[in-house]
Order: C-alpha cells, then sequence, then structure tokens
C-alpha cells in the first residue's frame, strides 16, 4: 500500500493560521487521506464496496450509514496556541494525543487573551430571556480591566521568577487566559465527532474560532470526506421517534400532534437545519 500524499495538504504544512488575537493552528503532520478510507472500504467490504465505483460516492456512503472505522485510518497532527481556559475544554476530548508545553520547565511568555469588544456580551440566562447588550463604554470598560488585571499577574509571576521561585509555584495565579502551546493528535473520525461539538452555535465563540480553521485545514488533507462530513452530520438534522411520527402525520394532513416544548424543538429543528 502507497504513502498517500495529498499535495494541497503538503503545500501547507507548517503554514501559521492565526486565530483569536495571539493564538494560532499549524497543520505539522498526516497519515492518509481520502485515498487511504477508500482503500480501507474495499478491503473490508469485499464485493459489497467494490459495486461503488466511484471514491467519493463510496465516502459519501460510508458516513451516511455511519461505516467509520475507515476514517480512523487517517490521522492530523497540529500545533496549536490558544488561552488555557479554551484549552482545558479542548483536551476533554479524550481520544486526542496531546503534548503540552510545561510551565515547571518553562518560563511562560506574557502573552494574555485580550477579547475583542464584540465578544464581550453579557451571560445567557438560558430562561427565554437574555440581558440587555453591554453599551460600547460598558465593553471598553470591561476589556480594560481585564488586561490591568493581566498585567498584574504577569508583574507578580515575573517578579517570582527573578527571586528564584521555582516556575510551577510561580505560575500558580496566573490567569486562564495566558497562552498555552500543545501538539495535538486526532484521527478523521473523532475529528468529526469533535467538530460536531465545537462548530455547533451553542459552542463558546473562542473555541468555534479554532475549530473553523481546523475544519479548512482538514479539507485540504481529505476533502471528500470532510464536504460529506459537512453535508450529511453538520448540516443535517436527526429526528426523534415522536418527530417522525409527527412528519408523518403532517405529510397525512393531518394536525402536528407535538405541543408545547417539543413543538418549539421540532419547529426550530425545521427552521435551522441544526439539531438543538
Amino acid at each position: 500500500m502507497a504513502h498517500c500524499i495529498v499535495a494541497e495538504a503538503e503545500s501547507i504544512l507548517d503554514t501559521e493560521y492565526k486565530v483569536l488575537d495571539k493564538g494560532f493552528v499549524r497543520l505539522i503532520d498526516y497519515c492518509g487521506s481520502d485515498k487511504r478510507i477508500v482503500q480501507m472500504a474495499r478491503l473490508y467490504y469485499g464485493e459489497n464496496a467494490k459495486q461503488i465505483r466511484d471514491d467519493e460516492s463510496l465516502i459519501d456512503y460510508l458516513i451516511r450509514h455511519e461505516y467509520m472505522d475507515s476514517f480512523q485510518q487517517v490521522v492530523l497532527c497540529f500545533h496549536l496556541k490558544m488561552p488555557i481556559f479554551i484549552a482545558r475544554q479542548w483536551l476533554k476530548h479524550r481520544m486526542g494525543i496531546s503534548n503540552e508545553i510545561s510551565s515547571r520547565y518553562s518560563v511562560m511568555k506574557d502573552e494574555f487573551y485580550i477579547p475583542e469588544r464584540s465578544s464581550i456580551v453579557p451571560q445567557d440566562t438560558k430562561q427565554g430571556k437574555s440581558l440587555a447588550a453591554f453599551t460600547t463604554e460598558q465593553s471598553e470598560e470591561i476589556r480594560n480591566s481585564l488586561i490591568k488585571e493581566q498585567n498584574v499577574a504577569s508583574e507578580y509571576y515575573n517578579n517570582h521568577i527573578q527571586s528564584g521561585l521555582t516556575n510551577e509555584l510561580a505560575t500558580i495565579n496566573l490567569p486562564l487566559s495566558l497562552y498555552t502551546e500543545f501538539y495535538w493528535q486526532m484521527d478523521l473520525h473523532n475529528l468529526f465527532q469533535f467538530f460536531k461539538t465545537t462548530l455547533d452555535s451553542n459552542a463558546q465563540y473562542e473555541i468555534r474560532q479554532y475549530a473553523k480553521v481546523i475544519l479548512e485545514i482538514t479539507k485540504k488533507v481529505a476533502p471528500f470526506a470532510t464536504e460529506s462530513f459537512e453535508k450529511n452530520i453538520n448540516r443535517s438534522v436527526s429526528f426523534n421517534a415522536e418527530e417522525m411520527q409527527a412528519i408523518k402525520e403532517i405529510l397525512a394532513g393531518k394536525e402536528n400532534p407535538l405541543t408545547d416544548k417539543k413543538l418549539f424543538i421540532f419547529e426550530e429543528k425545521l427552521k435551522t437545519g441544526k439539531q438543538l
């Protein structure tokens, strides 16, 4: 079996894609491609797979029917730089393999995430009412306050380092806005699961920005598979048994049997094309 080389992926290796104010994403290595997925599927499914001659159609068939074993043969490895509070969310996706910079052996850089004014918004109460948006003056005041707090923490940290305190103890009062770096490896099947969560409109703004960039990079490595994922999973809607019955009754000219919250969720799915 030949090693898979994808020209578009090769052209962006080690290219730094900026995210947020000081973060980045870099593809540092990959193994496999659309071709590898097809090779695995045709070997495993034998004559059944051979009936689908077109590679793109075969990949689409596999995703639609959730036959995802072959997608684990494609692996991508990234170098990521992001605020610690995003990294902690990131690493909850346990199927990835990661190796993060150590604040015990390294002196951390004075780099903190400062949100744009447009992303400084009130807490959503999730109870049908949202607080009124901050004024420009309020957003600016909050932003300046965050910067001041970061500067104070940074000053104490550097003073502790210069005084000879161990790196690990000097670090303990640094804020979660501090940038960290790590290598992260993930197979394509689990990367698609990661995208389902982090590209959702309910995901935190900052993690969505990283996910969007990684999605575009993934298209370079496995374009057919990524396109099929977007079409069949990320932009699709799933209905439960009650909702399917409601669709049947509506098509039969009957009234929608769903009421209250169930009806609201059903209608939102139809409007937005995404499951809540």
